[in-house]
């Protein structure tokens, strides 16, 4: 049996000064679990599962001491924490397929190291985003999201349609999915508030928050934003 390879984003920020900040994410092929670079010996406080927790977290404390996703931004939120979200910089993201790179503010590129973080580190409300993940678009919009995002339930729900006809294409379970997403962000906001003193990897997650609160609203109006696109187009 062949050995497949880590899946692997390397994210570069490179600042007007000079400086640069380098963060490397590896995703385990078949669990689509995030591999961590190196083992942290003593969490933080905060990253302690009944530190500031989510709201309806479904882990217990005695079965679990850390917050998964914590655990696994700590050393982001520690390396960003003296960031200003406005400052301008290069954001470069090399991927094993491609090289994505974009002048934009530190909130923007750490949005997109947040997501594929939190949708990788085995918190179960986050579990469904894996297959996302896999498929990282660094700095995408929200309409390019919104896409990926319907696609990838609707594809996962042909393949649970293959052997069970009594599932339903409709987004029911999606907008659950997605309202126990933005409690989850509010907890890891709650979190970070308490020892970063800039607001770099603050606005991050609120960044990630309200994309959740658009998708969900979305979602309830029919994807109405999208349907210009579509409408025509694969008549029979």
């Amino acid at each position: 049996m062949i050995k497949r390879s880590p899946f692997q984003f390397h994210y570069q920020f490179q600042f007007v000064n000079g400086h640069i900040k380098d963060y490397k994410i590896a995703l385990d092929p078949d669990s689509l679990s995030l591999i961590p670079m190196a083992s942290i010996s003593e969490p933080a406080d905060w990253v302690r599962l009944t530190y500031k927790p989510c709201r309806g977290c479904p882990l217990k404390p005695e079965l679990y001491s850390y917050c998964p996703i914590a655990v696994n931004i700590m050393e982001l939120v520690e390396s960003f924490k003296n960031v200003f979200s406005y400052h301008d910089c290069t954001v470069v993201c090399e991927t094993g397929e491609r090289t994505y790179s974009k002048k934009t503010s530190v909130m923007e590129g750490l949005s997109s190291i947040f997501g594929v973080i939190m949708a990788t580190s085995d918190c179960p409300v986050m579990e469904f985003l894996k297959p996302m993940a896999r498929f990282h678009l660094p700095f995408a919009t929200i309409e390019e999201t919104t896409v990926r995002t319907v696609s990838m339930y609707l594809l996962g729900q042909y393949f649970k349609c293959k052997d069970r006809p009594e599932i339903r294409f409709d987004f029911k379970i999606l907008e659950k999915h997605y309202s126990k997403v933005q409690l989850v962000n509010e907890g890891l906001l709650a979190r970070i508030n308490s020892v970063s003193s800039e607001d770099a990897d603050k606005n991050a997650i609120v960044t990630l928050h309200s994309l959740s609160q658009f998708l969900s609203m979305e979602i309830d109006y029919s994807l109405s934003g999208l349907a210009h696109i579509f409408v025509g187009r694969y008549a029979d």
